[in-house]
């Protein structure tokens, strides 16, 4: 990867910062050949700010970081593309991207996987999501039994507003289950799939 940071004067280079997975444009930084050693070494985005006159781990401040998939450069040699996986909304204003757009996949359930894996990882001790995983494996499966009981015993009423909120706690619950041991919702569909398929 040859990048030409004597292009410009101050030897810095734009570098475009891409979700690996949705392909969403997130925003854009300079980086230094020292960023770029450091982007390497650690795994995490870091570039060199002007207004701050130093080198600057996105994320460092907000626990929002990028993490590194993949780096390539133009074919001019002076742009760098960054592919993260973002740890949370990537623009100081809290939006997703800089842009202020949506960033997830069109998938509603895929989107609600990675706040899931967001919340897990959180410092944030209100949030609910990371209470559980806190509580343990068995804790979260029961929550997903005392959820199933509870849709089914609504399924028996005439009270559709109660029913389809049970079905969505059941299935919010589920994918906290599948996240603590291991899997994704995309994993089921695969089992589906193979079984419809016979």
């Amino acid at each position: 990867m040859q990048i030409d940071f004597k292009k410009h004067p101050d030897g810095l280079v734009p570098a475009i910062v891409q979700d690996d997975v949705t392909l969403k444009v997130l925003m854009m930084g300079y980086m230094n050949e020292e960023s770029l050693q450091q982007t390497l070494r650690s795994g995490f985005v870091t570039f060199y700010s002007r207004s701050r006159q130093r080198l600057w781990t996105k994320g460092e401040e907000s626990g929002n970081l990028l993490d590194l998939k993949s780096l390539s450069v133009d074919c001019d040699g002076d742009t760098i593309l960054v592919k993260v996986h973002p740890r949370g909304p990537v623009c100081h204003t809290g939006a997703d991207t800089c842009w202020n757009e949506v960033n997830h996949s069109g998938d509603f359930l895929t989107y609600l996987e990675e706040i899931i894996e967001l919340r897990k990882r959180s410092d944030d001790e209100q949030s609910y999501v990371r209470s559980l995983f806190g509580k343990g494996q068995a804790k979260i499966a029961q929550k997903v039994g005392e959820e199933a009981v509870e849709l089914v015993i609504e399924s028996m009423r005439h009270e559709p507003d109660l029913f389809v909120n049970e079905a969505a706690d059941l299935l919010f619950h589920y994918l906290i289950l599948l996240n603590s041991k291991g899997y994704k919702l995309q994993d089921i569909r695969e089992i589906l799939k193979q079984r419809h398929s016979k």
